[in-house]
């Protein structure tokens, strides 16, 4: 516990919200954005070219700690091969339906009891995360009555920096008007978010232990959390109410 948090910044994949595989959805993701580009190719070669092309362009962007907007990701990496001046527009969609192809995301049971209980007891709420979407989170948020409560939401689809680039994590404590040492980070990458976190210099970091993150990214051993917890309440317990 430190008395000296005023600001809690979250993370959203794998930290508020899940992904649930639901086949149906799934596959009517990949029919949609078939449509939606027209392509006369079987599903099976378009989404083998696609998800080599994500690979490839994933691996570049972890490198340099840079988030391609969404029309930069569907016009130069993914979709070279289209017309830029119809894929453009329609950029927002591909990117939904591209992330829906992986399945459903789910809030997780207890986060909007939590996020509106630290709202009451006098913390700063944010959101710091790494997404290729512009809207997906905004309109989680709105959907599920949360959007009041974060001060701040910091995007690396439009702000182009990715965690850990202390950058990202320095242009969330501007924004919501805290120093870094006064804000705590809560995310469940054991490396990325662990790091990004230790490097901006803020007060705490609180690891959500996920085990399909641990699966794809053990932790290195080189920076630790402060807390490591299993459910979004038990952040109840890290932060009493300020005085």
């Amino acid at each position: 516990m430190n008395p000296d948090i005023e600001a809690i910044f979250l993370d959203v994949g794998n930290t508020l919200r899940i992904l649930l595989e639901e086949p149906e959805f799934q596959a009517q993701a990949r029919k949609d954005l078939m449509a939606l580009v027209g392509t006369t190719e079987t599903e099976a070669e378009f989404f083998d070219k696609l998800e080599s092309r994500w690979k490839k362009h994933r691996k570049i962007s972890k490198e340099n700690l840079i988030e391609a907007s969404e029309k930069e990701l569907w016009t130069v990496h993914l979709l070279p091969d289209y017309p830029a001046e119809k894929i453009a527009p329609l950029a927002g969609k591909l990117t939904r339906l591209w992330r829906d192809h992986d399945g459903r995301r789910v809030p997780r049971p207890d986060a909007k009891e939590t996020i509106i209980e630290l709202d009451r007891r006098g913390y700063k709420l944010g959101i710091i995360a790494n997404t290729i979407t512009e809207t997906e989170i905004p309109d989680w948020m709105e959907s599920d009555g949360v959007s009041q409560y974060f001060k701040t939401v910091i995007l690396s689809s439009k702000v182009r920096y990715r965690k850990p680039d202390p950058e990202i994590y320095w242009m969330a404590a501007r924004d919501i008007g805290v120093e870094p040492a006064r804000c705590a980070y809560v995310g469940d990458n054991p490396v990325r978010d662990v790091d990004g976190t230790r490097a901006a210099g803020f007060g705490m970091m609180i690891l959500f232990e996920e085990p399909a993150t641990l699966e794809k990214e053990p932790p290195t051993g080189v920076h630790k959390p402060d807390y490591v917890i299993k459910e979004t309440r038990e952040l109840l317990d890290i932060f009493p109410p300020r005085k």
